[in-house]
């Protein structure tokens, strides 16, 4: 969950985010935000959003994006074997 200065709440699993899909919840705990206010990194995962994509729904590259869907029109990402 992202709180921008306006005071809007842009909400998101990590999972659907490129580069925080594995992400652990305490390596979400620590975000940098760039100095133009428009970056958001996580340095514990070293992955970057941008937060004009965010708004867009954009959460990752072209690449990244359609593999994803593609993936789910397979159903999904196949459960962890523990």
């Amino acid at each position: 969950m992202v709180r921008l200065s306006s005071r809007l709440i842009v909400s998101f699993a990590p999972e659907d985010a490129q580069g925080l899909e594995e992400a652990r919840p305490a390596q979400l705990s620590e975000i940098e935000i760039s100095p133009s206010g428009f970056g958001l990194h996580f340095p514990a995962v070293d992955a970057d959003l941008y937060v004009p994509g965010l708004l867009k729904g954009f959460m990752g590259s072209k690449a990244w994006t359609a593999a994803s869907r593609a993936n789910g029109r397979l159903g999904g990402r196949p459960k962890k074997v523990c």
